[in-house]
Protein backbone atom coordinates (compact mmCIF):
# COMPACT_ATOMS: atom_id res chain seq x y z
CA UNK A 1 0.00 0.00 0.00
CA UNK A 2 1.56 3.38 -0.69
CA UNK A 3 2.36 6.02 2.16
CA UNK A 4 1.48 9.35 1.66
CA UNK A 5 3.81 11.96 3.67
CA UNK A 6 2.61 15.57 4.12
CA UNK A 7 4.92 18.00 3.67
CA UNK A 8 3.49 21.50 4.47
CA UNK A 9 5.15 24.56 3.82
CA UNK A 10 5.99 27.89 6.45
CA UNK A 11 3.50 27.77 9.28
CA UNK A 12 1.77 24.83 8.26
CA UNK A 13 -1.23 23.73 6.68
CA UNK A 14 -3.74 24.39 8.93
CA UNK A 15 -7.75 22.66 9.55
CA UNK A 16 -9.14 23.86 6.01
CA UNK A 17 -6.10 23.83 3.95
CA UNK A 18 -6.14 20.60 1.24
CA UNK A 19 -2.90 19.01 2.81
CA UNK A 20 -5.35 18.59 5.74
CA UNK A 21 -8.31 17.45 4.03
CA UNK A 22 -5.80 14.51 2.23
CA UNK A 23 -4.43 13.83 5.89
CA UNK A 24 -8.23 13.24 7.00
CA UNK A 25 -8.73 10.90 3.33
CA UNK A 26 -7.72 7.95 4.45
CA UNK A 27 -4.98 6.02 7.65
CA UNK A 28 -2.09 5.85 5.02
CA UNK A 29 -1.79 9.83 4.78
CA UNK A 30 0.41 11.55 7.30
CA UNK A 31 2.00 14.40 8.11
CA UNK A 32 5.43 15.48 8.98
CA UNK A 33 5.82 17.45 11.83
CA UNK A 34 8.60 19.93 11.80
CA UNK A 35 9.78 21.54 15.10
CA UNK A 36 9.92 25.43 13.73
CA UNK A 37 6.95 26.06 11.26
CA UNK A 38 7.72 29.80 11.51
CA UNK A 39 11.58 30.17 10.77
CA UNK A 40 12.04 26.78 9.36
CA UNK A 41 16.02 25.72 8.82
CA UNK A 42 16.14 23.30 5.67
CA UNK A 43 18.47 21.21 7.12
CA UNK A 44 16.16 20.45 10.41
CA UNK A 45 13.03 20.21 7.46
CA UNK A 46 14.72 17.82 4.93
CA UNK A 47 16.41 15.30 8.57
CA UNK A 48 12.67 15.09 9.56
CA UNK A 49 11.79 14.23 6.31
CA UNK A 50 14.34 11.40 5.77
CA UNK A 51 13.47 10.13 9.39
CA UNK A 52 9.80 9.72 8.59
CA UNK A 53 10.35 8.14 4.95
CA UNK A 54 12.87 5.49 7.23
CA UNK A 55 9.61 4.50 8.89
CA UNK A 56 8.46 2.93 5.39
CA UNK A 57 9.31 1.56 2.78
CA UNK A 58 10.86 3.94 0.68
CA UNK A 59 9.11 2.47 -2.99
CA UNK A 60 6.13 2.80 -1.20
CA UNK A 61 6.23 6.46 -0.38
CA UNK A 62 4.74 9.20 -1.93
CA UNK A 63 5.60 12.94 -0.54
CA UNK A 64 2.89 15.78 -1.03
CA UNK A 65 4.53 18.95 -1.10
CA UNK A 66 3.14 22.87 -0.98
CA UNK A 67 4.96 26.05 -1.12
CA UNK A 68 8.76 25.76 0.99
CA UNK A 69 7.61 22.11 1.61
CA UNK A 70 8.26 21.73 -2.11
CA UNK A 71 11.64 23.43 -1.72
CA UNK A 72 12.01 20.76 1.43
CA UNK A 73 11.61 17.71 -1.27
CA UNK A 74 13.83 18.71 -3.65
CA UNK A 75 16.54 19.58 -0.88
CA UNK A 76 15.99 16.22 0.57
CA UNK A 77 16.18 14.59 -2.33
CA UNK A 78 19.26 16.24 -3.94
CA UNK A 79 21.14 15.29 -0.73
CA UNK A 80 20.00 12.01 -0.09
CA UNK A 81 19.10 10.60 -3.56
CA UNK A 82 16.88 7.75 -1.81
CA UNK A 83 14.39 6.51 -3.99
CA UNK A 84 10.65 6.92 -3.57
CA UNK A 85 7.28 5.76 -5.51
CA UNK A 86 6.76 9.72 -6.43
CA UNK A 87 6.14 13.27 -4.93
CA UNK A 88 3.18 15.94 -6.02
CA UNK A 89 4.90 19.50 -5.66
CA UNK A 90 2.19 21.99 -5.17
CA UNK A 91 2.93 25.80 -6.28
CA UNK A 92 6.37 26.12 -5.15
CA UNK A 93 7.74 28.92 -4.21
CA UNK A 94 10.41 30.35 -5.08
CA UNK A 95 12.81 31.29 -2.06
CA UNK A 96 15.38 33.19 -4.71
CA UNK A 97 12.44 35.41 -5.68
CA UNK A 98 12.87 39.13 -4.24
CA UNK A 99 9.23 39.02 -2.19
CA UNK A 100 10.00 35.52 -1.08
CA UNK A 101 11.94 37.38 2.55
CA UNK A 102 10.45 35.17 5.07
CA UNK A 103 12.92 33.95 7.87
CA UNK A 104 13.43 30.22 6.17
CA UNK A 105 17.32 29.43 6.40
CA UNK A 106 19.12 26.62 3.92
CA UNK A 107 16.52 26.61 1.36
CA UNK A 108 17.74 28.96 -1.11
CA UNK A 109 19.06 28.59 -3.80
CA UNK A 110 16.51 25.49 -4.68
CA UNK A 111 18.58 22.54 -6.68
CA UNK A 112 17.76 22.49 -10.62
CA UNK A 113 18.77 18.93 -10.92
CA UNK A 114 16.82 15.75 -11.83
CA UNK A 115 15.04 14.18 -9.39
CA UNK A 116 15.19 10.12 -9.45
CA UNK A 117 11.87 9.46 -8.85
CA UNK A 118 8.45 10.51 -10.50
CA UNK A 119 7.27 14.08 -9.81
CA UNK A 120 4.42 16.73 -10.60
CA UNK A 121 4.57 20.35 -9.85
CA UNK A 122 1.46 21.76 -9.89
CA UNK A 123 1.23 25.25 -10.53
CA UNK A 124 -0.76 28.60 -10.95
CA UNK A 125 -0.61 30.98 -13.24
CA UNK A 126 -1.17 34.21 -10.43
CA UNK A 127 0.74 32.69 -7.40
CA UNK A 128 2.71 35.50 -5.86
CA UNK A 129 4.77 33.21 -4.75
CA UNK A 130 6.48 31.54 -7.62
CA UNK A 131 5.71 32.83 -11.65
CA UNK A 132 4.46 30.47 -13.76
CA UNK A 133 7.75 30.55 -15.63
CA UNK A 134 9.61 30.16 -12.84
CA UNK A 135 7.60 26.61 -11.79
CA UNK A 136 7.52 25.21 -15.22
CA UNK A 137 11.30 26.10 -14.87
CA UNK A 138 11.65 24.18 -12.11
CA UNK A 139 9.47 21.62 -13.21
CA UNK A 140 11.88 21.21 -16.52
CA UNK A 141 14.81 21.06 -14.34
CA UNK A 142 13.71 18.90 -11.96
CA UNK A 143 12.14 15.96 -14.41
CA UNK A 144 8.60 17.02 -13.70
CA UNK A 145 5.48 16.88 -15.18
CA UNK A 146 3.91 19.98 -15.07
CA UNK A 147 0.25 20.72 -14.53
CA UNK A 148 -0.93 24.40 -15.08
CA UNK A 149 -4.51 24.57 -12.94
CA UNK A 150 -4.71 28.76 -14.35
CA UNK A 151 -5.11 31.35 -11.88
CA UNK A 152 -5.24 29.43 -9.01
CA UNK A 153 -3.69 32.15 -6.48
CA UNK A 154 -1.10 29.79 -4.31
CA UNK A 155 -3.23 26.63 -4.03
CA UNK A 156 -4.27 27.53 -0.34
CA UNK A 157 -6.69 27.59 2.06
CA UNK A 158 -6.99 32.19 0.56
CA UNK A 159 -7.47 30.78 -2.85
CA UNK A 160 -10.06 28.42 -2.15
CA UNK A 161 -8.53 25.34 -2.17
CA UNK A 162 -9.72 23.50 1.05
CA UNK A 163 -11.52 20.47 0.00
CA UNK A 164 -9.43 19.49 -3.01
CA UNK A 165 -10.58 16.71 -5.04
CA UNK A 166 -8.78 17.99 -8.85
CA UNK A 167 -5.35 17.32 -6.22
CA UNK A 168 -6.31 13.83 -4.86
CA UNK A 169 -6.77 13.08 -8.72
CA UNK A 170 -3.57 14.44 -9.67
CA UNK A 171 -2.05 12.11 -6.69
CA UNK A 172 -3.26 9.40 -8.56
CA UNK A 173 -1.17 9.78 -11.17
CA UNK A 174 1.72 9.03 -9.28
Amino acid sequence: MTNYLIIPGLGNSGPDHWQTYFERSGSNFFRVEQQNWESPDCKEWIENIDRSISGFDPSEVVLIGHSLGCAAIVHWAYQYKRKIKGALLVAPSDTEAPQYTFPATGFAPIPLVKINFKTIVVASENDIWVTIDRAKFFAEKWGSEFVNIGNAGHINVASGHTKWDEGLKLLKML
